[in-house]
């Protein structure tokens, strides 16, 4: 599925499939970025530290859901302009299952007829249904009669 500019209404939340974070999804990640901070790679650091354990970087986690909103404009996205109002609510760890909640706060026609923006909210939560990540990012979408 992928929806349009036209498609996406005011306030409708846009749900995503739930995603279970691994240890080697946690350990991939740290060693593709290069991270090499204790709190992500070292256990038994992570045990002194408040959160009693290690946890997923937050780029980890805003990547894990970008990836996760993809289907809802797979081609009809054509720029992610800016990412704004970031808040990380909860640590995610190894075990834990995040989904994304897409919500549309606003949108506004461009002067060029064939796109549109779209400011979407994503509400990343876990198998709690507790907020990890709450932030904003606007988007570039292709209008339909232009997708051609």
């Amino acid at each position: 599925m992928s929806l349009f500019w036209e498609d996406f209404e005011l306030g409708k939340r846009y749900p995503t499939y739930g995603r279970t974070v691994t240890e080697g999804d946690l350990s991939l990640f740290c060693a593709f970025v290069g991270y090499h901070v204790p709190l992500f790679i070292d256990e038994e650091y992570a045990k002194r530290t408040p959160y009693k354990g290690r946890i997923a970087p937050s780029a980890f986690t805003m990547s894990v859901s970008t990836a996760m909103t993809e289907g809802l404009f797979r081609h009809s996205i054509i720029a992610l302009l800016s990412v704004d109002h970031g808040r990380f609510h909860s640590p995610v760890r190894a075990g834990d299952t995040i989904r994304t909640e897409v919500e549309v706060v606003s949108k506004r026609e461009t002067s060029a007829g064939d796109r549109g923006i779209v400011v979407f909210r994503d509400h990343v939560l876990n198998q709690r249904d507790q907020i990890v990540l709450q932030i904003d990012k606007t988007t570039l979408i292709r209008r339909r009669d232009g997708a051609a």
